[in-house]
């Protein structure tokens, strides 16, 4: 079974939604900049992103990626590609080496 990394989805104040979450959820940090943020759960993580920067979306993992076109190195280490499903969401899929 492929593995979710994370959901993403927007907000227009980054550290705001990041204070409200630490505020009302028990939840790590793991990285936050201007333009988005990835906050641990027990059981998987949330991205908070700028609309204008990235697309709300689902992140798997898998180790075959690259199958599904041309890997993008992205500033936290790791390697995707956004895809979309069948109804045109945006699915991102994670190199399994990459995280």
């Amino acid at each position: 079974m492929d593995t979710l990394h994370h959901i993403a989805i927007p907000t227009q104040d980054v550290a705001a939604s990041v204070a409200w979450y630490r505020a009302n959820m028990d939840c790590t940090v793991e990285y936050q900049d201007d333009t988005w943020a990835l906050l641990g759960f027990a059981n998987t993580k949330l991205a908070l992103v700028m609309p204008d920067q990235h697309p709300p979306h689902l992140a798997i993992v898998r180790a075959d990626a690259d199958r599904f076109g041309p890997l993008k190195q992205h500033r936290d280490g790791t390697r995707s590609v956004y895809i979309h499903d069948s109804a045109g969401n945006t699915i991102e899929v994670l190199d399994a080496a990459s995280v």
